[in-house]
């Protein structure tokens, strides 16, 4: 699928959405809803792409995310007549005389026999984490906006996908004093040091979350290591100069760290560690089984001459012929 400005590194999640296994299309259509209403005006092509691609999700989603999607566009004035009719909302008028939309109905939830139990609760969010589907999502969170990003995070709290688990509690308060002393120091080489260790990522990793433009990935790492919200604060002013020199830089990361959930956080965590056994695979791909033998079939053969033992009669000539 060809990306487009209006919505960059979501190809990602539209190969995960036709995964077997791994059923994020609720998220995709909220996300790509939210991105949607956001700007005031959109052009022919970026409307054309938004009904390409919510008119395959609609149908195939619940009646919770239909109707909160329903909700979005009944109240946004440019919203595309043919994504409104696929919802059952009427198109808008530019003069309208009568309320636009019908009364939304209440999402049908099927009859529950009881309470569900904690095993259950733990299964619906244990689906598990593919490496290729971690890199995706990781090389998406890292090519989006700051605004992207955010939804991302959102997002990620609803998402089936199996979260990293929490790093105990003792090691994650000897790390925020370890990360917190690094970055009173500017020390970046010991601070991502202690971050891959910590979190266990790879070097390559660690790297990228700590020297992130953006500064979205650090506030991920240092919530899962439920680091306090002042601590991370005075992180932000001491270890990188182009962070802390900025007011509405430290404001704004300050806002989406109060705001970041646990569970988006560790999700995202996930990734990262899935991301990093992808790159693994794909290095090593040339010593798989089958690369070996096809090399073998194309070596042309060698002929050797043997000769057996009295095959042949030794002719030796001397004085006596």
């Amino acid at each position: 699928m060809t990306t487009t400005p209006l919505f960059p590194g979501l190809d990602g999640l539209m190969t995960l959405s036709r995964r077997e296994g791994v059923d994020i299309r609720p998220t995709l259509l909220r996300v790509l809803t939210d991105l949607y209403v956001q700007a005031s005006k959109h052009t022919t092509d970026e409307e054309r792409q938004f009904v390409e691609l919510t008119s395959r999700l609609i149908d195939q989603v619940d009646d919770a995310t239909r109707a909160a999607v329903r909700a979005r566009l009944a109240i946004y004035p440019n919203a595309p007549d043919e994504t409104l009719r696929k919802l059952g909302l009427k198109p808008i008028d530019p003069e309208p005389s009568v309320p636009v939309a019908r009364e939304i109905p209440p999402p049908v939830v099927p009859a529950q026999p009881g309470p569900l139990s904690e095993a259950q609760l733990r299964m619906q969010a244990n689906l598990s984490m593919q490496p290729k589907d971690a890199a995706e999502i990781h090389d998406m969170f890292f090519r989006a906006s700051a605004s992207e990003r955010a939804l991302i995070l959102h997002n990620l709290a609803e998402t089936p996908l199996r979260a990293s688990a929490r790093i105990p509690a003792s090691r994650a308060s000897r790390a925020v004093e370890t990360l917190e002393m690094a970055a009173f120091a500017t020390d970046v080489e010991n601070f991502t040091l202690e971050i891959g260790e910590t979190l266990i990522l790879s070097s390559r990793v660690a790297a990228q979350v700590v020297n992130d433009p953006g500064g979205e990935p650090l506030a991920c790492a240092a919530r899962a290591l439920d680091m306090p919200s002042a601590v991370f604060q005075r992180v932000l002013l001491f270890l990188r100069p182009e962070i802390g020199t900025s007011v509405h830089h430290v404001y704004r990361l300050s806002r989406l760290y109060d705001r970041l959930s646990e569970r988006s956080a560790l999700v995202m965590l996930a990734a990262w560690r899935g991301s990093t056994m992808a790159v693994t695979r794909a290095k090593y791909r040339p010593a798989l089984h089958d690369d070996d033998r096809q090399r073998a079939r194309i070596t042309p053969a060698q002929t050797r001459l043997i000769t057996q033992p009295g095959a042949g009669i030794v002719v030796r000539t001397g004085s006596k012929g």
